[in-house]
Formats: structure tokens, sequence, C-alpha cells
């Protein structure tokens, strides 16, 4: 079983914001705040968001100032059923995987070390090319020896979905995340479930989806 983590493993949604509208306003040399960012500002990526706000050179000021953002926005916590789940898949003996587009030097301060330590394999920012693409993914299978055919990813935008769908993994939307229900079925989820509660080994029944 593949996850992502924000939006599906980690409620970050106003850490993400506040991120966001943190490197926006040292930027700017304005107070921007997260009612300052459009609608759709978690699910489009960083860079365009910034542009948008007026930020020149986004992808250099994300790489010097996003890390300490983040680092110190309040706001994150497991959804609510995640710790318990990944329990008891690890109980059951089914291999897990992140695949996220956080780097890894941050795991360690936005995930539990009881998280962390359920998990097989992390593929992170610097692993591999980011979702949509499928390279995460694929190098995730690669290295728990898995093939996509027995094998679902959970995910909770459309560009989760697209690239498990490039995986010929199944692909599952988290209706709790940052794209909603709607957005997850056009993009082509199998199945998109409603509650963090619902992680658990019976993920794997949708693999015949």
């Amino acid at each position: 079983m593949l996850f992502d983590m924000d939006g599906v493993l980690l409620d970050s949604r106003h850490a993400m914001l506040a991120t966001l509208a943190g490197v926006a306003t040292a930027a700017l040399g304005r107070r921007i705040t997260a009612a300052d960012l459009p609608p759709d500002a978690l699910t489009t990526p960083r860079v365009e968001v910034l542009t948008g706000l007026g930020v020149t050179d986004p992808d250099e000021l994300c790489a010097l100032w996003w890390g300490p953002a983040l680092a110190t926005a309040a706001g994150t916590a497991l959804f609510p059923g995640v710790l318990e789940g990944l329990m008891a898949i690890k109980d059951a003996g089914i291999a897990t995987g992140l695949v996220t587009l956080q780097t890894r030097t941050r795991l360690p301060w936005l995930l539990p070390p009881a998280v962390l330590a359920l998990l097989d394999v992390t593929v992170c920012q610097e692993d591999a090319e980011p979702k949509p693409a499928p390279d995460g993914l694929l190098l995730a299978l690669a290295k728990l020896g898995a093939a996509p055919f027995e094998t679902v990813f959970l995910g909770d935008t459309s560009g989760d979905i697209t690239a498990a769908r490039a995986a010929d993994i199944t692909p599952l939307g988290a209706a709790w995340g940052y794209a909603g229900p709607a957005a997850l079925k056009a993009a082509g989820a199998a199945t998109v479930l409603d509650d963090p509660a619902l992680i658990g080994p019976g993920l794997l029944d949708f693999t015949s989806c």
C-alpha cells in the first residue's frame, strides 16, 4: 500500500496555506494572509500560486524560505485513525510506502516517529520526478519488490490519481484531503474513501477494481 502524505495521512492544510502566505509576504514586502490566496492554492503548484500573487523568481525563493516557513507554521496533525490503520496494515504483513512531494529532511518534523517506523519505504521530492509523473510510485514499487497489480495508492489530488494510473497502480482517492471527491472521481479514482478511519488492510480489496 502506497500513500501520499499531505492531505492523506497528515492534516497540513492550515500549515501549507500559512507557508504560502509567509513566503509571499517575505517576497513582496507586504502582508499576505491565507485569505489572500486563491481557492485552489492547495492543489495548484506553489510556483504558480506565488507567481499569481506577483512574486518573481518563486523557485529560488521557495528553495530559500519554504523549509523554514513550513517548520514554523502551526497546525499539522495526523488525521484520526491513521496511526491505528497503519498499525493494522503492518500487523497484516502488508508492505507500505510513502510517496510525497515533501523533502526527506522535513519528514521527521512533519510525521511522528511512530508513523515513520511503520513505513517500509519513503520516496521524497529529491528521489524522483514529482507527481503527476509516475516515477516516484515506480521507484517505491522497485524498492518494495511489489507489482503494480497488487498495489494501491491513496492520494488526495488529481495529480496523485494520474500518477497511479500511469504506473498501472489502483488509484484510491482521499475525500478528506485537498481536492475533494468530485475532482478525484473526475481524475479516475477507482474508489473515493470518505473517512481516514478506513485506512487499513481492507484497502487491498480495491485492487480488483
